[in-house]
């Protein structure tokens, strides 16, 4: 296994945008499950009927998902293009890699 230096000079904006999406997707489901959860706890707390919270815990989660891709996709097309920007001056980013044989 030899070690060779490679050195990252720019990045896909498209790219980094869709696994910026699918991170978003990721984190807004999540976000979506705990938001459910604390609407669900809200509901008991104030003594309001199952039904409502339930359609709100379900509607928490659809637009975490779509406000977390949305979202995800815009970021990692923005800091994917300020990073090929800010490479421009700098020249990259050196990374060790490992070639197996």
């Amino acid at each position: 296994m030899a070690l060779k230096t490679t050195i990252i000079k720019r990045f896909g904006i498209m790219s980094v945008a869709k696994f910026g999406a699918v991170m978003g997707l990721i984190w807004g489901f999540i976000w979506g499950i705990i938001i459910a959860m604390a609407g669900a706890a809200f509901g008991s707390i104030m003594n309001v009927g199952a039904p409502g919270m339930a359609g709100l815990g379900i509607a928490a989660v659809i637009f975490g998902l779509i406000l977390g891709a949305i979202f995800g996709f815009i970021i990692g097309a923005i800091v994917a293009f300020i990073y090929n920007v800010v490479l421009g001056f700098i020249g990259g980013v050196e990374m060790d890699l490992d070639i197996k044989d």
